[in-house]
């Protein structure tokens, strides 16, 4: 079996950095991975599949590569599978430039008990992405009027009230749902929530849109499943925009999650989940 060198691992890692060098949001892993081979030439040996894992070896490769990234504070993962390079791995790439001795420090940092468990992470790691790929896939294959079903079932089990929802055969009202957090609608303040289902990002015409309807006591929740422009999601931090809250997919399926237990059976069948268990890469062995 051919021998993977520290060399070519420091290839492969150095083209992970390009494509993330100028990404400040990060991409998918998914991605990621797709777009290696197009940059650096894979030898026979790592295009092949491994019997072990029905992926290719370079894959295998780089996810094992970038945990000590990963435990240096260099590289950021979500477990949505989103990989991004922090200012502090900036920093490395300018302190060692040499992207071997970049590497062999990224394992000095990496403890001995991090290294023997890189292997249950590789596997964990895996199969969260396709976890939430095929969950993404699920929602966003999900009719306008289902979708909004599941907005509503998590903002009840959060709390709210639903006073109003949009007939399904009206799909260009300006409002899907309206919220209060007393059942009778007695408060004076009101939540407004628009879903845009299927489409593009939000761009902030949409932001100002829903904000220029808003009443003196209402507030706003947009929700998209198609995300948001970079804009946006800096423009909704500022004080212009404190009265509107934006949930992209995954904001939206992290709300559910952490709701899951206030759900009602109905919600719960609507979006049906199976929990698996996996080795914990973080416990102590």
């Amino acid at each position: 079996m051919p021998e993977v060198n520290l060399d070519r691992v420091g290839v492969l890692l150095r083209s992970l950095l390009e494509l993330l060098w100028n990404k400040s949001e990060g991409l998918p892993a998914h991605d990621i991975l797709a777009y290696l081979p197009e940059m650096t030439r894979l030898t026979d040996y790592e295009k092949a599949y491994s019997p072990s894992t029905n992926t290719p070896r370079y894959e295998r490769m780089i996810r094992l590569a970038t945990f000590p990234l990963e435990k240096a504070g260099w590289l950021l993962k979500s477990n949505k599978g989103n990989w991004c390079l922090t200012e502090e791995g900036r920093q490395a790439c300018r302190q060692y430039p040499n992207i071997q001795e970049f590497f062999s420090e990224a394992l000095n940092i990496l403890d001995e008990v991090k290294k023997n468990t890189s292997q249950y992470r590789a596997t964990t790691e895996e199969a969260q992405e396709k976890a939430w790929k095929q969950i993404q896939t699920f929602l966003q294959k999900l009719h306008r009027t289902e979708f909004h079903s599941l907005v509503a079932d998590l903002l009840e089990a959060m709390g709210y009230h639903v006073l109003w929802i949009a007939p399904p055969e009206k799909s260009d009202v300006q409002i899907d749902i309206i919220l209060n957090k007393e059942p009778i609608g007695t408060q004076e303040s009101r939540i407004l929530v628009q879903v845009k289902h299927k489409g593009q990002a939000i761009p902030m015409e949409g932001l100002k849109n829903l904000q220029s309807i808003l009443r003196s006591n209402d507030f706003g929740l947009l929700v998209s499943s198609g995300g948001f422009t970079r804009e946006v999601r800096v423009e909704i931090e500022n004080e212009a925009f404190q009265k509107l809250t934006a949930w992209d997919l995954e904001k939206f399926f992290d709300l559910w999650m952490k709701y899951y237990d206030h759900l009602s059976p109905e919600a719960r069948k609507r979006l049906p989940l199976k929990a698996i268990q996996f080795i914990d890469p973080e416990g102590d062995f």
